[in-house]
């Protein structure tokens, strides 16, 4: 059984085929609801000074606003998000090609972005995670990071993106490593969600 499943914004499909069987595209999938918005986690004692506590305050009410929550949480893919690893990364992935032209599109899993030494962001820098997010470059800043709208965030100024890493900085670090990514033609066991706006053409 295929284990994926598509969530469309809205999607149009037009066919003129007169009587002859259409194969249905969307034979697999179901269509589901993400949760849009789930709550930032407290920071956690004696992992800020007092004094930050309000760029990290601020931090909060950014990464709920931005909806990092909702792709970046377990569960919040399915709508319904695993609170005790939040932030921690999601093991439903996200396709970055169309399964409707792919039979096996390409999929990619939102990373742990809470700061664990060893399957989150722990180590890498400041300016590294600002890069991340205004950029959507990797730590090392040697790819782009599929799926992650950075274009949205491009924007952001100096002071909120110092709030955002404040924050991050200050929430619990959970130990926890998502599925690698996985190439357009390669098939994948892993739950997968895919975000698509369809326009149908129209005669010239």
């Amino acid at each position: 059984m295929r284990t994926g499943f598509l969530i469309l914004s809205a999607f149009v499909l037009a066919a003129c085929m007169g009587d002859a069987p259409v194969e249905d595209p969307m034979e697999g999938y179901q269509e589901v609801q993400s949760a849009k918005v789930v709550d930032a986690p407290e920071p956690q004692a004696g992992r800020f000074y007092p004094g930050d506590r309000d760029a990290i305050d601020h931090g909060a009410y950014l990464i709920q606003l931005l909806g990092c929550g909702a792709c970046h949480t377990n569960g919040a893919l399915d709508g319904v998000p695993d609170m005790n690893k939040a932030l921690a990364g999601s093991m439903t992935g996200i396709a970055y090609s169309s399964p409707v032209t792919d039979k096996h599109p390409g999929v990619v899993f939102p990373p742990n972005i809470t700061p664990d030494e060893k399957t989150g962001i722990g180590l890498w820098t400041d300016t590294e995670i600002a890069n991340a997010i205004r950029a959507g470059t990797s730590r090392h800043g040697s790819r782009r990071l599929v799926t992650m709208p950075w274009q949205g965030y491009a924007r952001i100024n100096d002071d909120d993106i110092a709030a955002i890493v404040a924050y991050l900085r200050s929430i619990e670090p959970i130990a926890n490593s998502v599925p690698e990514p996985v190439k357009r033609g390669e098939r994948t066991r892993e739950r997968f969600v895919y975000f698509g706006v369809y326009q149908n053409k129209l005669d010239d």
